[in-house]
C-alpha cells in the first residue's frame, strides 16, 4: 500500500532548505513562530520570534521575506504535521483513530486562529491546506461512519467546524477542553 501524498506537504517540502544548517534555523524559526504566535496571536514580534529561534533577524528575513511568508509556512508546517498524524493514527480501530486525530485537530486550532486572523484572502498555501485536510482525516471519519461507530447525518466539514468552535472557546485548561471535546463526540459516536 502506497502513502497518500497532500498538497500541503509539496509545499512544505519545497519551502525547506537542504542545507543542514539552513534547515536547522528554519525549523527553528517555525517553532519559534508557533509558540509566538500561540502566545501573542499575530501581532507576536519577529524580532523576539528570531531571538526565541536563536538566530538573526536576518535569517529569519531571509527564510521568510514577509509576515505573511512566516504565517503560511507555519499554517502548512501544521496541517503537514495534521496529515502526517492521520496517517499514524490510521491503523487503529475506527472510532479510536478518528478521536485520536480530532484531539490533535483540536490543538492545531491555537496556531489557526492566531495565523488565519493574520491571513486575509485566499492563497494556494491555504487551499492545499484545505485540501489536505480533508485529504488525510475525511477517511477516517468515513471508516468510522461505515462501521457503524459515527453518525450518518453529518459530514466531514460538519465534525470539524463542531471541534473548530469548540477549539475557540477559553478554558481554563487542558483537561477541561478534553473533557467538553469528549462530551461533544459523545453526540457524534453511534454507540460506546
Amino acid at each position: 500500500m502506497t502513502t497518500p501524498s497532500f498538497p500541503v506537504s509539496a509545499i512544505v517540502a519545497a519551502q525547506r532548505p537542504h542545507r543542514k544548517d539552513a534547515a536547522r534555523n528554519f525549523d527553528a524559526l517555525l517553532a519559534a513562530a508557533r509558540e509566538a504566535f500561540a502566545e501573542n496571536g499575530a501581532d507576536a514580534s519577529l524580532e523576539d520570534i528570531a531571538r526565541r529561534a536563536g538566530v538573526g533577524i536576518g535569517t529569519l528575513y531571509r527564510n521568510f521575506p514577509t509576515r505573511r511568508a512566516l504565517f503560511e509556512s507555519v499554517y502548512a508546517d501544521e496541517v503537514d504535521a495534521l496529515c502526517r498524524a492521520a496517517l499514524e493514527v490510521a491503523d487503529r480501530e475506527p472510532w479510536e483513530a478518528l478521536a485520536a486525530w480530532l484531539d490533535r485537530f483540536a490543538g492545531y486550532m491555537v496556531t489557526k486562529r492566531a495565523v488565519r486572523e493574520a491571513l486575509e484572502g485566499e492563497s494556494e498555501i491555504l487551499g492545499a491546506c484545505r485540501d489536505s485536510m480533508y485529504a488525510a482525516g475525511g477517511p477516517l471519519f468515513e471508516r468510522a461512519q461505515q462501521a457503524g461507530e459515527a453518525r450518518s447525518d453529518m459530514d466531514f466539514g460538519d465534525l470539524l467546524r463542531m471541534v473548530a468552535g469548540i477549539s475557540a472557546t477559553h478554558f481554563t485548561d487542558d483537561a477541561q477542553r478534553d473533557r467538553v471535546l469528549a462530551i461533544a463526540l459523545d453526540g457524534v459516536r453511534t454507540h460506546r
